[in-house]
């Protein structure tokens, strides 16, 4: 009997056209945006908003803020980190599921929140005003979730944190960052806290689902 030992791909395909598909859906936002709203065509308006078009439930995870260049460099950075490992312990039919299900599991978190807090402005007579979004951040938060998961004792070196943190914990941390931001509101933040713990939810149901039904294609 022999066996073949396989090398992760450090850059493995779905991974890598992902990443090219957000790049230039950025670099056609910052040039083209002035004659064709591209970022306004793609970004996920609340489903209360005239704006809102079903088709951003996709299109919005694609997309990111020209304004603001962190954004998408924070994204694909965090994606490749961490959904290379995926991809290449998954296969990238699963991993290409799995991070879209994410990015609509975010969606429909953000867009469920927007919903009943504009009933509830509604109600008392409230102006509502209506904030697109855009960003990979909810599909990348369910691959970090599915990573901390899958492999929960990895030390990641964090910024600004002298010490090696364990997925788990780093992960528990954002969640609980996203849960407090999203429930209290601060001014001047413009993050969809609900999206990044629904993207979450949905990457954990996922894998929690995948092991019971197949233990063999997780461990």
């Amino acid at each position: 009997m022999s066996f073949q030992h396989t090398r992760p791909d450090p850059f493995p395909p779905i991974i890598k056209n992902l990443v090219i598909i957000n790049a230039l859906v950025y670099l056609a936002q910052f040039v083209l945006d002035k004659q064709y709203q591209i970022t306004e065509r793609l970004a996920l308006f609340p489903i209360d908003s005239p704006s809102f078009k079903p088709y951003q439930i996709a299109t919005h995870m694609f997309a990111h803020d020209t304004g603001f260049y962190a954004h998408i460099l924070f994204n694909m950075l965090t994606l490749w980190m961490f959904g290379r490992v995926l991809e290449n312990f998954w296969g990238g039919k699963r991993f290409l599921f799995f991070y879209l299900a994410c990015g609509v599991g975010a969606a429909a978190a953000h867009l469920i929140i927007q919903h009943i807090r504009f009933e509830d402005a509604r109600a008392i007579g409230q102006y509502v005003q209506f904030d697109p979004v855009v960003g990979a951040s909810g599909a990348i938060m369910g691959v970090m979730a599915a990573f901390a998961y899958t492999f929960p004792n990895t030390e990641l070196y964090i910024l600004f944190i002298p010490f090696p943190v364990k997925a788990k914990w780093a992960v528990i941390g954002l969640a609980c960052f996203d849960l407090f931001g999203g429930v209290v509101s601060i001014s001047g933040d413009n993050i969809a806290h609900f999206a990044h713990l629904g993207g979450a939810v949905t990457g954990l149901l996922l894998v929690l689902i995948w092991n019971k039904t197949n233990r063999q294609s997780l461990y």
